[in-house]
């Protein structure tokens, strides 16, 4: 298994960007989250097959239409308990 822990920076809050997230998770059956933050970026945590998490980072990358992905940086694994399915943290 593996973890992908990061910080999306840019237009990523109000553009459907978490769905966008929790929509892709599900579909490469990934454990986890994605979540505003209160400065405007998004936080995503996710746990699962490489190659689901590779897909997920490039997808994250990229986002939906009408988002603007600055930046994407790693944040510190804090080994969290991931659940199935990959949802939307409030």
């Amino acid at each position: 298994m593996s973890r992908l822990h990061v910080l999306v920076t840019g237009l990523v809050q109000g553009v459907g960007f978490r769905w966008f997230v929790r929509e892709t998770g599900r579909r490469l059956d990934l454990a986890g989250w994605v979540a505003n933050r209160p400065e405007g970026s998004v936080e995503v945590m996710a746990e699962g097959e490489p190659a689901a998490i590779a897909a997920l980072r490039a997808a994250v990358r990229e986002g939906p239409g009408g988002a603007r992905v600055e930046s994407l940086d790693d944040l510190p694994d804090d080994e969290e308990a991931l659940s199935r399915p990959f949802s939307v943290r409030r």
